[in-house]
C-alpha cells in the first residue's frame, strides 16, 4: 500500500515537474544567446589573448609549456661544421688523454666554442678524471662511489696542451671527488700554477694567460676553497645551480644552497680582488621571486658575474624540463641582474656557466682590475 501511495504522488507531481523543467530550459537558453549588434565587427587576428590585457602578464615573458619531444624554435640550433680548429682541439685532447665538460655534459655550444679562431676558441677542461662521486639529476657526467685515482700527470698535460694551443683565456672545471681527503684542491691548484707560469721550460717568456676555474664545494671545507683561491687564478666560479626550494630535487644531497653561498663568500674573503662567478639554471619549476632572491643572495656573497641559462634534459634518465623560458624573459633577468650591481650578467636560453659569451667581457674586466695593482706597485 505504501508503494502504491508513492506511485500516485509521483503521477500527480509529474506535470508540475515538467513545467519547471521547461521554465529553466527557456531561461538558461535565453541567457546564453548573444545579443545581435548590427555594428559588431570580427576580432582582428593579431595574436592577442585575454592575458595580453591582464596587468603583469606579457605573452613574451610567459613560459612555454613543455611538449614531449618538442623544443621552441630558439632552442633549435644547427650542428656546427667541424672546423679545422675544432678538429685540432679534439685531437690534442685525445692525444693527452684529457677530458672536457663540453663533451661529457653534452653542451649545445660545443661547435661554436671549439670552432673559434686562435685566441678565441674555448674548451673547458675537466680535471680529476671524467667520473664524479655525486649524482645530480641534471648532469650527464659519469658517476661512481669509487672512481679511478686522479692522474698525477694531468696538471702538466693540461698546461702543455693549453700552452700549445696559444689561447689567452682558459676555463677549468672539475668533477666532485668526495673520495679524496682534500676533494682534489691540491690537484687543481697545481694545474693553475703550471698554467700561470710566465716562462716555459726553456726560460722563454709566455703570453699572459687568464685562468677561470669552476670548482665544487669540497664538502664544505674552507681549506679547499682557500687552496684554489690563492693559486693565482683570475676567476673562481662555483654554481649554485638552482633556487633554494629546488636544491634537494635537482642536486646531490651532499650539495646545498647555503654551502654553495659559503664557498663563494669564502673565496672572496681569501682573495678580495678575485672575480667570483656563479650560474643559475631556469626551467626547473622555479618562480620569479625565487630567481630574484637567488640573485640577491649571490650579490650579498660578493659574486661579480652571474649566468642564467635554460635547463635542457641531457637524456631521458635525467629530470624533466618543467618549462621553456622565453628569450624576452632572459633579457629581463639580465636587466634585473645589472640593476642589482653584478659586474656582468650573461642571460640567454643557451648560455652555460663556461660559455664564451662572457669571456671577452671578463678579459677587459680583469685588465681593468689589474691596472690599479700595477700602479700601486
Amino acid at each position: 500500500t505504501h508503494a502504491m501511495a508513492c506511485h500516485r504522488s509521483l503521477a500527480l507531481l509529474r506535470p508540475r515537474l515538467s513545467c519547471v523543467h521547461r521554465y529553466f530550459a527557456r531561461t538558461f537558453s535565453a541567457s546564453t544567446e548573444q545579443p545581435k549588434n548590427a555594428n559588431a565587427r570580427p576580432l582582428p587576428n593579431d595574436g592577442l589573448t585575454l592575458d595580453s590585457f591582464i596587468p603583469g602578464v606579457s605573452p613574451e615573458l610567459a613560459p612555454i609549456p613543455v611538449a614531449p619531444g618538442r623544443k621552441p624554435e630558439w632552442l633549435k640550433i644547427e650542428k656546427s661544421p667541424e672546423s679545422p680548429n675544432y678538429r685540432r682541439l679534439k685531437n690534442s685532447l685525445r692525444g693527452l688523454q684529457l677530458h672536457t665538460v663540453c663533451e661529457e655534459a653534452k653542451c649545445p655550444n660545443i661547435g661554436e666554442c671549439w670552432g673559434g679562431a686562435n685566441g678565441t676558441a674555448t674548451a673547458t677542461i675537466m680535471l680529476l678524471g671524467d667520473t664524479c662521486t655525486r649524482g645530480c639529476r641534471f648532469c650527464s657526467v659519469k658517476t661512481s662511489r669509487a672512481p679511478p685515482a686522479p692522474d698525477a700527470k694531468e696538471p702538466k698535460h693540461v698546461a702543455d696542451a693549453i700552452h700549445k694551443w696559444g689561447l689567452d683565456y682558459v676555463v677549468l672545471t672539475t668533477v666532485d671527488r668526495d673520495d679524496l681527503p682534500d676533494g682534489g684542491a691540491a690537484h687543481i691548484s697545481e694545474t693553475i700554477r703550471l698554467l700561470k707560469n710566465p716562462v716555459n721550460e726553456k726560460g722563454e717568456a709566455r703570453e699572459a694567460l687568464l685562468v677561470e676555474a669552476l670548482i665544487g664545494d669540497f664538502g664544505g671545507k674552507r681549506e679547499g676553497v682557500a687552496e684554489v683561491a690563492k693559486s693565482g687564478l683570475d676567476v673562481l666560479a662555483h654554481n649554485i645551480e638552482t633556487v633554494e626550494s629546488l636544491q634537494r630535487r635537482v642536486r646531490d644531497h651532499r650539495a646545498n644552497y647555503k654551502q654553495s653561498l659559503s664557498v663563494l663568500r669564502a673565496a672572496k674573503e681569501e682573495v678580495p680582488t678575485l672575480v667570483t662567478k656563479s650560474s643559475i639554471m631556469l626551467g626547473l619549476g622555479e618562480t620569479d621571486d625565487e630567481v630574484r632572491q637567488t640573485m640577491r643572495d649571490l650579490r650579498e656573497a660578493g659574486v661579480d658575474v652571474v649566468t642564467l641559462g635554460q635547463y635542457l634534459r641531457p637524456t631521458t634518465k635525467h629530470m624533466k624540463v618543467a618549462e621553456y623560458v622565453t628569450p624576452a624573459k632572459f633579457e629581463q633577468w639580465q636587466q634585473e641582474g645589472e640593476a642589482m650591481g653584478f659586474a656582468y650578467v650573461a642571460s640567454g636560453p643557451l648560455v652555460r656557466s663556461s660559455y664564451k659569451a662572457g669571456e671577452f667581457f671578463l678579459k677587459s674586466l680583469l685588465a681593468e682590475r689589474k691596472r690599479p695593482q700595477v700602479k700601486a706597485q
